[in-house]
């Protein structure tokens, strides 16, 4: 076995079979180590870079290789310790598209293994493209803007080279998978929720009732009242300040009384 096969089967390849374990269901469980997220028409590098530097940098996994798929896209191949299954890998790559790339053409992406492409042992990178005649390649994070415009090498890439890219990649074990897809899931959920928290109109603010007070207001007697019956109205006005009720009951007095009422 050459040094990249051997390298290529240590991070995405069923490891031996094992007698006494049960077969997977292939119509939903598909097992796999390799999950690959591909960014095509254009391979843009500076967008799917934002995929490749959050799984490091936000879930603490491994960095994924990077390859060109020899057609037309740029892609990441994620290595997984063990296998899980084929919703496990779709739930995955599907909450690193909504994550990191959510305004990106959904026809643009393509997330794998499905059950139309289970990444058999027949796939491989680096390997010759019957549809262009151009191979795949492995390529290191500095060179992939390089392919972003033309993602294939016309000619085989050195398989020393490619074992060497392949060598510095670690694969993600199965409690830091489980462990950033969780984190995946509950950032994506908080996530819609503030944005559906956004949308809504805002709440008018609470405020607490005016309390309006109501100054007493000397009563208007009106100008064409008598003499007597302005003091009477005065003297049985209850708003009207007490001395001058007791002035209006003094004038409405007789003389004598007026003075006891003085002294």
């Amino acid at each position: 076995m050459t040094r990249l096969k051997a390298e290529f089967q240590r991070l995405y390849r069923h490891p031996p079979a094992d007698a006494a374990s049960p077969p997977l269901n292939t119509e939903t469980e598909i097992g796999s180590r390799a999950m690959v997220f591909e960014l095509a028409r254009p391979a843009d590098w500076e967008q799917l870079s934002t995929v490749w530097r959050g799984v490091q940098r936000d879930l603490d996994l491994p960095a994924p290789g990077i390859a060109a798929s020899g057609l037309d896209g740029l892609q990441l191949w994620f290595s997984l310790s063990e296998p899980v299954s084929l919703v496990q890998v779709q739930s995955f790559l599907d909450h690193l598209r909504r994550r990191y790339l959510p305004e990106v053409a959904a026809r643009r992406i393509k997330l794998m293994p499905t059950v139309d492409n289970p990444l058999d042992d027949t796939t491989s990178v680096p390997a010759l493209q019957a549809a262009t005649g151009n191979w795949s390649t492995f390529v290191a994070p500095d060179l992939a803007p390089l392919f972003a415009e033309t993602p294939w090498l016309d000619i085989p890439p050195g398989r020393d080279g490619q074992a060497h890219l392949l060598s510095a990649l670690k694969s993600i074990q199965p409690a830091a998978f489980s462990t950033a897809l969780a984190q995946l899931q509950a950032d994506l959920q908080a996530n819609e929720a503030a944005a559906t928290a956004a949308a809504q109109p805002p709440e008018p603010p609470h405020t607490a009732p005016a309390i309006t007070t109501t100054a007493t207001q000397p009563r208007d007697y009106g100008p064409n009242l008598a003499p007597q019956t302005f003091l009477l109205a005065v003297m049985n006005d209850p708003t009207a300040p007490l001395a001058l009720r007791i002035e209006a009951a003094k004038a409405l007095l007789p003389a004598e009384n007026t003075a006891t009422i003085t002294a």
